[in-house]
Formats: structure tokens, sequence, C-alpha cells
């Protein structure tokens, strides 16, 4: 399957310090291409990953000591909607925010509610 896995911005994935969310991802994400799926992970540049990394931010926000990161993940949401035709499965992680663009993807979305891995 070719999956994109979307990751908050926050921290790196895996993260650095803190970060639960960022955590299971790292997990999804490796497992899911030891299994052989073609995975893109959505997230910020100093993530370790063996799956193809879109960065979407320079760091994890937090550690970079900004503010607000509303602007870049709606602006990694609109990078997935252009690419959304090359994925199965776009994976968001907890009650992400993707209903600026959920509406538009033909891949089928599926959100993960926290504690469910």
């Amino acid at each position: 399957m070719r999956i994109a896995q979307i990751a908050p911005l926050y921290e790196a994935v895996p993260p650095k310090l803190y970060g639960g969310t960022e955590r299971v991802v790292h997990a999804l994400v490796e497992e899911r291409v030891r299994r052989g799926h073609e995975v893109t992970l959505f997230a910020s540049a100093d993530s370790r990953t063996s799956a193809r990394l879109v960065p979407m931010a320079e760091g994890g926000l937090r550690l970079l000591g900004a503010r607000d990161g509303l602007a870049l993940h709606i602006a990694m949401l609109e990078e997935v909607y252009a690419q959304a035709d090359r994925f199965d499965i776009i994976h968001f992680p907890r009650a992400f925010p993707r209903a600026a663009a959920g509406s538009r993807f033909r891949a089928e979305p599926l959100a993960q509610a926290r504690g469910e891995a």
C-alpha cells in the first residue's frame, strides 16, 4: 500500500525529548516500511525515518521556540492534498486539524484517536 503518514510539527519523529504522539507515529511508520509498504512521512525536517520524508518545517516547532504552528500545519495539509493521488491511505494521528482539506482527499483519510495504536 502507498501510505501517507502525517505528523504534528511540534516535535521531530521520533521526538528528541517529549512527544508521545511522535513516538507512536515513528513506530507505525517503521513497521509499515518493514512490512513492505511505500510510506511517506510528512513531518519536521529533523525527523529520522526509513520512509520517504517530506519536510514541512525546519525542525520541531517546540524546540525552535515557535509560538503558533497553525499556518505551517495548514501549509502541510495543502501539500498532502497536492500529493493525495499518490496514496491509498492518508493517516492523521489523533484529532489532527485536517478539516480544512479533509473533504478534498480521494485517498481514504484515516484519523487515529488517542490510545488507538
